[in-house]
């Protein structure tokens, strides 16, 4: 492989595979998006989720998270891996002895349970998270007591966005 910058401007010659997806790009997420309090789903009085992509296809869903509270927002266990990026305010899992901050990563592996908590001198929270799988919400002994994945933010989302009379093809442009 030739490690140099190479100047050649011509596009790829040929044709994408028919029967892959289409290409999903929103511009200014983390500006105009984020702002468009329309866009954001509620999922209680305090908290919200945005959705980027609902990869029903795929089982796996990448969204932003806003949370307008302090104290515990679930506990839940995973099926599969979820990555977060912190963009705005903190959280930690009561857990965990580690305290997710503005800039921070995370890595969750699938099998994971644990209890997310927004601390008290947070006016907002906001992540960007990528969710492979589905969460089963849980007490504090393991039993489950509800279940989340891309099919129910899929739902969330399409009743959300009829009630308030938004385009269906904001949903459904990222869907695949």
């Amino acid at each position: 492989m030739n490690n140099e910058l190479h100047m050649n401007t011509i596009p790829y010659q040929l044709p994408q595979p028919s029967y892959m997806s289409s290409d999903l790009m929103i511009p200014h997420v983390l500006s105009e998006w984020v702002n468009d309090d329309n866009l954001w789903v509620p999922t209680t009085n305090f908290v919200s989720f945005k959705p980027l992509l609902l990869h029903a296809s795929g089982g796996y869903y990448i969204n932003l998270l806003r949370v307008r509270k302090s104290g515990v927002l679930s506990r839940h266990r995973h099926s599969g891996d979820v990555q977060a990026l912190i963009l705005k305010g903190k959280w930690y899992y009561l857990e965990h002895d580690w305290v997710a901050e503005e800039g921070s990563f995370v890595f969750e592996p699938p099998g994971e349970t644990h209890t997310l908590f927004v601390p008290q001198d947070v006016n907002e929270m906001i992540t960007w998270f990528s969710v492979k799988g589905g969460y089963t919400y849980v007490d504090e002994m393991g039993r489950a007591t509800g279940y989340e994945d891309v099919f129910t933010k899929i739902e969330a989302a399409r009743s959300y966005y009829e009630k308030i009379g938004l385009d269906k093809s904001l949903l459904e442009n990222i869907i695949r």
